[in-house]
Order: structure tokens, then sequence, then C-alpha cells
């Protein structure tokens, strides 16, 4: 995609030495997506748990080779398969803390809900979102992700920066790009216990969160705004292509957008917001491979505000096994 740059290859480190890269930027941040890893319920081609803990070890060398990391990006589908029920879930442990280092985890995870996540979570079926199990608005209560609403947005002046967090789980049949807006849906209400109300909840939610993004495009005076959603670009291509014109509006802002779902690390697989940015990042290793690229993706803010995107690559070895991939073909039902 234009704009974008190269994936940095598995297991091969930057030339230049970290006090070097320090000295020339203002922060750096991390994005993984599709992590949540379960025992019972993953896809024949993932190698097991081995995948996510690569993954987990990579970020974890890199933070420290970093130096500066200030946030990571989540992009759901944390607790496969169907999310957790509350704050005394045992899977907060056993698949995150016990999972992601300490290291890693001392700085806010923010994060938003992917379709797996709401099975189970009070979240589907109320508006109270003290109900939530996964909604934390105490960016200093790192035992959670940091997630003050199912869609929000959070100012980093000295970044020159706004994150934004969407729920665009209304879109999860956006694979199927013949679809209009008004036929979508959230097909995996039928999991929870309020299916006659939950369509018309995320119908809700995607249009605030579709507000808030348009809001701070018109508002926001930060030069870059980092949007995620758990769904990558090409899930909008039918329903919202308007949704896409706003992603590649580079007037005011320097726009970078990251989903998930699909279970890659790549550029490639998406639909470009060129002269924008956007990354797929849902090969976090918790389900399948959906290519070879499984990994997370690193954003550095340099010195005169610009921020450069990079991929970093578990082997693929280590994360899949035959058959390697499942699909990425926007014509094939996916199986997430």
């Amino acid at each position: 995609t234009l704009g974008e740059p190269e994936a940095e290859p598995a297991g091969e480190q930057p030339a230049a030495g970290p006090e070097k890269r320090h000295h020339a930027r203002r922060g750096s941040f991390l994005v993984i997506g599709d992590w949540g890893y379960d025992v019972k319920n993953h896809y024949e081609n993932l190698n097991w748990g081995e995948c996510v803990k690569a993954i987990a070890q990579r970020m974890d060398e890199k933070f420290d080779q970093l130096g500066d990391v200030k946030f990571v990006i989540n992009v759901g589908d944390s607790f496969y398969p169907s999310g957790v029920a509350s704050k005394k879930d045992p899977q907060w442990q056993k698949k995150w803390r016990d999972v992601f280092s300490p290291k890693l985890r001392s700085v806010p995870w923010f994060s938003v809900y992917g379709n797996h996540d709401l099975h189970i979570d009070p979240c589907a079926c109320t508006d109270d979102l003290s109900q939530c199990a996964q909604i934390n608005a105490d960016a200093t209560n790192l035992d959670f992700f940091v997630m003050p609403n199912y869609t929000y947005y959070t100012p980093f002046p000295e970044l020159d920066m706004e994150i934004i967090g969407m729920d665009m789980n209304y879109f999860m049949p956006g694979w199927d790009n013949k679809l209009k807006i008004s036929e979508l849906g959230f097909p995996d209400c039928q999991w929870t216990p309020c299916k006659d109300t939950c369509k018309s909840r995320f119908a809700q939610r995607m249009g605030a969160s579709v507000d808030l993004f348009f809001d701070r495009v018109e508002h926001s005076k930060a030069k870059n705004l980092l949007v995620f959603s758990h769904y990558p670009t090409d899930y909008f291509t039918g329903g919202a292509p308007w949704l896409l014109d706003g992603f590649r509006n580079k007037t005011n802002h320097d726009i970078f957008y990251f989903g998930g779902h699909r279970h890659s690390t790549d550029t490639w697989s998406t639909c470009s917001i060129a002269p924008n940015v956007n990354w797929l990042v849902g090969g976090g290793g918790g389900y399948s491979c959906d290519s070879d690229d499984q990994g997370f993706v690193v954003g550095e803010i340099h010195a005169n505000y610009s921020v450069e995107t990079y991929a970093v690559l578990v082997d693929k070895e280590v994360c899949c096994l035959p058959p390697t991939t499942t699909s990425t073909s926007p014509t094939a039902v996916p199986l997430w």
C-alpha cells in the first residue's frame, strides 16, 4: 500500500541502536489484535499457544529496545472463544497477565471489543457501562485494559496525537461487500442472551463511533489521529465507502487506522486509505493463521511528530501448521 513501510523481517532487529533511535523520537507504541488464545477453541493450523507466546516475547524485546513505549493499542478478540464475564473472570490472568509480561502491562492497553469478546460479556446486553467486563475508565488501573467507553478518544498532546477507539461490530458481515449498511448487523448476537435487542444496540454503537470519528477529524488540533476498531478497512468497502473517504482525508491530520478480525499482520490484504496509512493487525496468535504474517505493529513518533509504522513478525514455523493459511479471499465466508 502506498506510503506504508515494509515489515521488519522475522528475527531481524533495526540497524540503529536503541539509544540513537530514542533520541530521534518523541515516543513509540505497539499494536496487536486477535491474540486471546484458548486451548480448546482455535483453528487446526495454529501451533497451539506457542504463537502468542512467541509474539509476546518479541513484544517484550521490542519494548526494551525502544525504551519509550507510551501505550499498546489492542484491537480486540482478547479472550477466545466468548469473552470474559466480569473483572473477576480468571481468563484475565490466564490469557493476558500470564502471557504478556508485567513490563508490557506497565503502560495502558487501549482496547476495543472484538466480536468474540462479547458473547458472555454483559456489555452486549446493557447500556449500563458499569456492568461491562472490559470497560475501565481509570487510566491508572493497569490490572485491566483502558477502555473508558465502547467508543472514545484520548489525547496525547506531548505526542501531537489523539487515539480514537471505535466499536464497529455492526460491520462483522462486511467481508461481503455487496451488502448495504442496512443489511449488515452483528451475527454474534446469536451467542448472547439478548438476541432481540442486540442488533439495534450495536447499530447504535457503530453510529456513535462514526460520529465520534468525524467529530474528532473536524475539531481535533492534533497532527496525528490513531484510529482503531476490530475490523479491517476492506470490511467497509460495501457498506460505508464514505467512512473510507474519511480515513483518507489528510487535510488537517495524518490518520493511521488499525483493524483486526482477519488473522494476519499486513497491509497487502486491506483496502488502501492512501495517502494515509492502515494496517491489519489480527495476526496476534489467538485463533488461526490466515497468512504467514503473524506478529504486531510498532509505531515510532519522531522529533517532528511524524509517525513511522512497521511490523515485527515471528517465524511462520513458530505460529503456523499446514495448511499455513485459511482464506484471505474477500469472497469466502470467514471462520472468525
